[in-house]
């Protein structure tokens, strides 16, 4: 039976965790205890013999083997083997429990497009959910200790309500070398289609909703089935559990307290009980007993799954959906706050101090902005607006300038002569730009005529004569069709 203290640390008070030390069922010291008794006896073993039966001589040796097995335990992993194998093991217990099936949503959508409140409908609607719960039943015989204990043979499933006669004879005369747990699902198709022939299910989208999470609470039990077959590697297993017993093992040696391997020597103070060592054998064994115990959740540990309670759960809410509460509606009437334009359930006095709390409206609801009242303007994008410069990293990761001149743009190679046919000056009109257009082609072809300078020689006096003018700038914002009219071309800035 799964333990449950989550009432107990719903809030948290001082020394909330440390109740919860004083419970044993559920609890390390139930799954631990023998361990630990052994341990302990085996210590006490080794230090009656080392301080009684030993000679000087051979206790002279023992504390060299000791001081050997103490460096030792140093070169075993174990805290980052078992740290990874424990995770491993928890991701997959809990996603075992989410593969459980769950017969709510099907219930649901039986109870909804399954139709009539004859017999024949009441028939149909209960054999269907039948079937599901009979599937569930089926694969967990296959996996849980608990469900096969109560259901040990088929008989026993058929006494429990789950299965008729008639049906045990079919399921029976399928020969099949796997498990047959997916036979009640095919019954389910088969009747749902004849269901839909009857026109108790009026339309193939009906029938097509119910098919769909008849194949989602199929899959589960497919997942039930595959987790049960395909277990952690052995090979994982064994390698933890050999570095923890190897680790203590060597502790056994390794931390008894020794005498000085001479006499004036000053030795380490002798507690007889090794508290430090306990402590750790309660913390790395104990760990891997939480492995133990919940690599498979479907036994009968304490904190193994309920199979039992979910099988009875699931088939008396999945009768009550499809049978009893079938157009079992309460009337439809006004509610509450029918004439209110704002709905607000009262508090009782325990909780009305949560009403002067204000709601939570986001994170910058309350964030003060500048108070310049220039900053607050609206501004529109246009050729006047100051340039935007490329930042340093952005130039050293040779980020393009988000001011692009038509003369860069330009000198992309000779390979890219076709960009700057590709992209026209917005003013064709205006000679000034076409001019200086032109005298920087010139430039440029001028430039790569010349040549590198020649070392040591004098530079090419037409060269040195060529003065570099600014870069005219690609406008922002074309202007409207007025606006060309008036504004004579000169007047544009770059």
């Amino acid at each position: 039976m799964t333990v449950s203290y989550t009432l107990k640390v719903a809030d948290s008070h001082f020394g909330g965790f440390s109740k919860l030390l004083f419970r044993w069922k559920g609890s390390i010291y139930k799954l631990l205890y023998k361990e630990f008794i052994v341990f302990v006896v085996l210590y006490a073993l080794l230090s009656v013999v080392y301080r009684r039966l030993l000679t000087e001589e051979q206790k002279r040796l023992y504390t060299k083997v000791a001081q050997y097995c103490n460096r030792s335990t140093d070169l075993i992993p174990i805290s980052f083997v078992l740290g990874f194998y424990v995770t491993l093991i928890v991701n997959r217990w809990w996603a075992q429990y989410t593969s459980i099936p769950l017969p709510d949503q099907l219930m649901c959508v039986i109870s909804s497009n399954v139709h009539g409140k004859d017999e024949r409908g009441r028939i149909l609607r209960r054999t269907l959910i039948r079937y599901a719960n009979l599937s569930a039943v089926l694969i967990l015989r296959s996996v849980s200790t608990r469900v096969l204990k109560r259901f040990p043979t088929m008989d026993h499933v058929v006494e429990a309500g789950f299965m008729t006669q008639d049906e045990r004879k079919k399921f029976e005369s399928l020969h099949s070398d796997f498990n047959k747990y997916w036979v009640p699902c095919v019954w389910f198709t088969n009747l749902a289609a004849q269901a839909r022939r009857d026109g108790r299910i009026r339309d193939d989208v009906a029938l097509r909703l119910l098919m769909d999470e008849l194949n989602a609470y199929r899959a589960k039990c497919s997942m039930l089935f595959h987790y049960d077959w395909i277990s952690i590697p052995l090979v994982y297993t064994q390698v933890v559990t050999i570095a923890v017993y190897s680790f203590f093992a060597f502790c056994l040696i390794g931390r008894q307290f020794l005498e000085p391997l001479e006499p004036g020597q000053e030795g380490d103070l002798d507690m007889y009980v090794p508290l430090p060592t306990l402590l750790q054998f309660f913390f790395y064994a104990g760990w891997l007993k939480v492995a133990e115990q919940i690599i498979n959740p479907f036994g009968e540990d304490d904190d193994d799954f309920e199979t039992n309670k979910l099988i009875d759960r699931n088939l008396q809410v999945s009768l009550l959906s499809v049978d009893d509460m079938y157009q079992n509606l309460p009337p439809a009437t006004k509610d509450k706050y029918w004439n209110e334009s704002t709905a607000q359930p009262p508090y009782t006095t325990a909780t009305a101090a949560e009403t002067l709390k204000p709601s939570f409206l986001g994170s910058t609801f309350d964030m003060r902005m500048c108070e310049d009242a220039e900053q607050s303007q609206l501004a529109e994008a246009s050729p006047s607006m100051p340039r935007i410069q490329t930042p340093l990293l952005g130039r050293f990761l040779a980020a393009a300038s988000p001011a692009i001149s038509i003369k860069n743009f330009g000198r992309g190679g000779r390979a890219t002569p076709h960009l700057r046919r590709a992209f026209p000056s917005p003013h064709p009109e205006d000679p000034e730009a076409v001019d200086r257009i032109e005298e920087e082609e010139t430039e440029d072809e001028e430039s790569r005529g010349s040549g590198p300078p020649t070392p040591g020689g004098p530079r090419s006096p037409k060269a040195s004569k060529i003065r570099r003018k600014e870069p005219p700038m690609v406008l922002v914002k074309a202007p409207s069709s007025e606006s060309a009219r008036t504004e004579q071309p000169g007047s544009w800035e770059p």
